[in-house]
């Protein structure tokens, strides 16, 4: 036996662990990739090991999204009540005694320190996918409602931290997760009607609503200051307003061809701040202009509508459901990034996936796309 092993070449036993990878996926995320590169190494040239730290990052993620891509779902919804039970534990435990950070009470040490909202991007959609792939042919209303309280508990935490962006990014996970899983479009409609009717009363009264001295319920000060800014980025030009004001100068001075790799004056001169991390679609557009940005939306396309061709063609309910949620939150990570810095959506906490700078989003996006590629196995090794 030991001799028939040895004769095995070095491509044959890797041939197996790579055996089903979905390429155009694998595509997808090499062009993105390819570009969160070259906008790194353009906009944070000044920042010394910022290229070389978004590599090593890259490299880290590959290798999770590698492992994660041989777990089988089966296995992945046997963990998915722990993770999730673990993920609420320490965002729990960050309410308690929690480490403070710029005024926001985020992390936690155990050993290490930590930012257990982050786990929550992953532990929610296995969480709900193993609830309603325990609850397939037998759903209730009590059984959406369930789901709602395992979503809304942990978003809370989260919310009180506070971290609007992580918060709505672990939203999103859960509510794409009950949506599939056949939430009824009579309770999905309501929602959707009464906030198009609360921000067009936003937009028609925000002269009298965002003056000073009037605070706004259920909000802080910053997030009320997010809201105006959105609505009128000049009222504070150089403060609230100016990152908002830089980034769409960036966008509107790249045309259609762009300045030209390591030519952007907005991102090279530091005018554009957080150029490498939540700003870097303002640098890529100045530098890569309009049909950059065509080109990066079509590597965002492909990978969404890929991912959810994968979740349609999953061998189980879980698979489905879990599949379908982290696409569609990978469209939503690109969709609020995007929209931010283009003055459409208030300025949060959300990176453009493979290309802003960041290590525990960058993990996130790993093992998310690990599980995509997992998924896509399985029904490759089903149908044969």
């Amino acid at each position: 036996m030991g001799t028939q092993i040895g004769k095995y070449s070095v491509f044959q036993r890797i041939t197996p662990l790579v055996k089903g990878f979905d390429t155009v996926l694998g595509f997808a995320i090499l062009l993105l990739s390819i570009v969160g590169l070259l906008t790194i190494y353009s906009s944070g040239y000044g920042e010394g090991q910022r290229f070389l730290d978004h590599g090593r990052n890259m490299l880290i993620a590959c290798a999770i999204m590698f492992v994660v891509a041989q777990i089988p779902p089966q296995r992945m919804m046997s963990l998915a009540v722990p993770i999730y039970t673990v993920g609420l534990a320490l965002l729990v435990a960050v309410a308690l005694f929690g480490l403070t950070r710029k005024g926001a009470q985020r992390w936690v040490n155990v050993g290490i320190v930590i930012q257990p909202s982050e786990i929550m991007k992953i532990g929610m959609p296995l969480m709900l996918a193993w609830w309603f792939q325990k609850r397939e042919g037998q759903l209730r209303t009590l059984d959406f409602f369930v789901g709602g309280l395992i979503l809304l508990i942990p978003v809370a935490l989260i919310v009180k931290q506070p971290d609007l962006g992580t918060a709505i990014l672990v939203m999103a996970a859960g509510l794409y997760v009950i949506f599939l899983a056949g939430l009824s479009w009579w309770l999905i409609i309501p929602p959707l009607v009464l906030g198009i009717v609360g921000m067009a009363l936003l937009v028609i009264f925000e002269p009298s609503l965002c003056v000073k001295g009037v605070d706004w319920p259920f909000l802080r000060d910053y997030q009320q200051q997010r809201v105006c800014t959105l609505l009128d980025p000049g009222r504070d030009p150089l403060g609230k307003g100016f990152h908002t004001i830089q980034g769409m100068i960036a966008i509107g001075s790249g045309g259609f061809w762009g300045k030209g790799f390591m030519q952007g004056t907005q991102s090279q001169l530091d005018f554009i701040p957080e150029s490498t991390t939540d700003f870097v679609f303002a640098a890529y557009s100045e530098e890569f202009g309009l049909l950059g940005n065509i080109f990066l939306i079509g590597g965002f396309l492909v990978l969404v509508f890929r991912g959810l061709a994968i979740a349609l063609e999953g061998p189980t309910l879980f698979a489905r459901l879990l599949a379908g949620s982290i696409t569609l939150i990978f469209f939503t990570y690109a969709f609020v990034n995007m929209g931010m810095v283009s003055g459409f959506l208030p300025v949060v906490g959300v990176p453009l996936p493979f290309v802003s700078y960041g290590g525990t989003a960058m993990v996130t996006l790993g093992f998310g796309i690990g599980i995509l590629l997992s998924i896509a196995k399985a029904k490759q090794l089903v149908q044969s």
